[in-house]
């Protein structure tokens, strides 16, 4: 017979009675209130474990509404330690205001065969619902896996919103094509764009919004400088190279993520050149990054810390509701992004602006 919780003092909670029937603390929650969308075969085991532990429900519904009875995992695997620091800031943050504890976990592998099976380790540790931020977020063998487990899922930081799930994002698209219509308006042509890691859906969106901005003002693709980056400050170094390296080079670039716009910044300091004055560098993202090098970034905003806040709410909110939830229920959460003027971008060599685009905050 499994033993209650500590945390109960000897009453029988949620908990228990998931992990006495191998499901979820949401899908004993669901079987307790009635919830269609459970199999047979996983009702007829919550029900045994129900009877076996002389669980009361309503107990029970008092437990899942205590926040201390409720973990939330974070599944996490991002390449760039300055933006994963900051959602993790926010996450811990959340979990303290909402008196939840928090499950950190590590999943570094790409491979799909060796996501799932970390995914499994974790699914296994009684949390009631997984917070996956970018890349994870779009990891087809984490989704599966945590539908498996009847674990609800919340995805962060991706640029189209997966169906049936939830999902916290910003518009890629629009802050991308805002920090493009910027660098339009300082006077900038030859622009050179740093594409994100392609398995993203959140870097398509980025580059759509670029090349749109483009169109709109009358160029065409061919008129820029396009190279492939992955996210990571040694992508962007790369990728720098191969556009100064142009007979034409770029006298802006636009990095789809701070780490490689630093990179970015870094490689013009080695060849002489100077930041804004010969070269302009911009970012995305806005993480502790973008104020520590010099020249400071300017860059999109992207509130990182309250896309984790946001996740972890949603996930309560579901977690703890009354009444019967559908799975299949899509929930995209929209959060604004800010595009903010700093050292790193000015004209072009030669040309003078004295406008700046409205919407756009210098600090």
């Amino acid at each position: 017979m499994s033993k209650p919780s500590r945390r109960s003092r000897g009453t029988v909670t949620v908990q228990d009675v998931a992990r006495a029937a191998g499901v979820s603390a949401m899908t004993v929650s669901r079987v307790v209130n009635g919830g269609s969308n459970v199999r047979a075969t996983t009702r007829e085991a919550v029900l045994a474990a129900i009877e076996k532990l002389n669980y009361s429900p309503n107990s029970a519904a008092r437990s899942l509404a205590a926040g201390e009875a409720t973990r939330i995992g974070l599944l996490y695997s991002n390449p760039s330690a300055a933006y994963l620091s900051q959602f993790l800031i926010g996450a811990l943050a959340a979990a303290r205001r909402a008196g939840c504890h928090l499950v950190l976990e590590a999943c570094e592998s790409d491979r799909p065969d060796a996501q799932a099976e970390a995914t499994r380790r974790f699914a296994a540790t009684d949390v009631e619902g997984v917070i996956l931020p970018c890349p994870l977020s779009e990891a087809p063998a984490v989704q599966a896996e945590l539908a498996t487990a009847e674990i609800p899922a919340v995805c962060v930081a991706i640029g189209v919103a997966v169906p049936g799930t939830l999902n916290v994002r910003i518009d890629d698209f629009g802050a991308a094509a805002a920090m493009t219509h910027y660098l339009l308006d300082l006077g900038h042509r030859r622009i050179g764009f740093i594409r994100g890691n392609p398995n993203q859906s959140s870097s398509m969106e980025r580059y759509r919004g670029f090349v749109a901005a483009i169109e709109e003002a009358g160029m065409k693709l061919s008129d820029v400088a396009v190279e492939q980056g992955y996210f990571t400050f040694r992508s962007g170094i790369i990728a720098t190279e191969r556009l100064l390296d142009r007979a034409d080079p770029p006298t802006a670039i636009f990095a789809t993520n701070d780490d490689m716009a630093a990179a970015a910044v870094g490689v013009a300091h080695r060849r002489g050149m100077h930041v804004p004055q010969d070269l302009s560098v911009v970012g995305f993202d806005d993480t502790q990054l973008a104020t520590t090098i010099w020249p400071e970034l300017t860059t999109i905003r992207q509130p990182t810390a309250a896309m984790a806040e946001t996740a972890l709410n949603l996930l309560l909110e579901r977690l703890r509701s009354p009444e019967p939830v559908d799975p299949n229920r899509t929930d995209d959460q929209l959060l604004d992004y800010e595009l903010v003027v700093r050292e790193s971008s000015g004209p072009p060599p030669g040309v003078a602006v004295s406008t700046r685009r409205a919407g756009v905050k210098a600090l």
